[in-house]
């Protein structure tokens, strides 16, 4: 991550807030190659043509394929992170305001994301083993977030649910599915989409009062 990328966050931004995605022209063009026609089905040489380089001129930056997307789904993970920490952190601290900031984070960033979250998820299985290793760590940091909300939410009696772990992988997949259909020209309104998937999930926690 650049220096000033890692300055924007550590100063804090709005985590709703979503501009084009700032990635470099190998990474740019892997993440359209990737998600038109998957990893093993793209070739250095493609991703080549795409960015302007020759292949020599790809591998002056990266050594493999596989390291270029590796990288590309560390920058997608740690933007998710990042959002999901400044969502919490601008949230007052109750259970029901932290969980309602997390979900609707998780929710924008599948939605505002939705073709980097849609290779990360197809893509896993890409990853050799020490890569994907390291990258699952950083899945399972965001899941832990979504647990810690929920287990304070039970414990508090905010939520009723029996089964919060369960609830959070639920959730979890909720969010991460919108990436899957989203389209920015859909007949939802953003806004609609927002509080019609928070109710959902509100209600698999058991708030009191809501329902799916």
């Amino acid at each position: 991550m650049s220096t000033t990328k890692e300055a924007k966050m550590s100063a804090g931004y709005d985590w709703r807030e979503y501009e084009a995605q700032d990635l470099s022209n190998i990474l740019d063009a892997a993440l359209q190659a990737f998600f038109e026609h998957g990893y093993h089905g793209t070739t250095t040489r493609d991703l080549a043509r795409r960015c302007g380089l020759s292949v020599p001129g790809v591998y002056h930056y990266y050594p493999s394929k596989q390291d270029i997307l590796f990288d590309l789904m560390n920058v997608i993970i740690d933007e998710l992170l990042d959002r999901s920490k400044q969502a919490l952190a601008a949230a007052p601290g109750d259970p029901r305001s932290q969980f309602d900031a997390l979900v609707e984070s998780l929710l924008r960033f599948h939605m505002y994301r939705r073709i980097g979250a849609t290779v990360s998820t197809a893509e896993l299985r890409s990853l050799e083993p020490e890569n994907r290793e390291r990258y699952v760590a950083k899945r399972d940091e965001q899941q832990r977030m979504l647990d810690r909300v929920i287990l304070d939410g039970v414990r508090e009696k905010a939520f009723a649910t029996p089964y919060p772990k369960d609830a959070s992988r639920a959730i979890a997949s909720l969010c991460v599915g919108v990436a899957s259909w989203y389209r920015p020209d859909g007949s939802l309104p953003v806004e609609a989409l927002l509080e019609r998937y928070s109710t959902i999930a509100r209600s698999i926690v058991g708030i009191p009062g809501e329902t799916a």
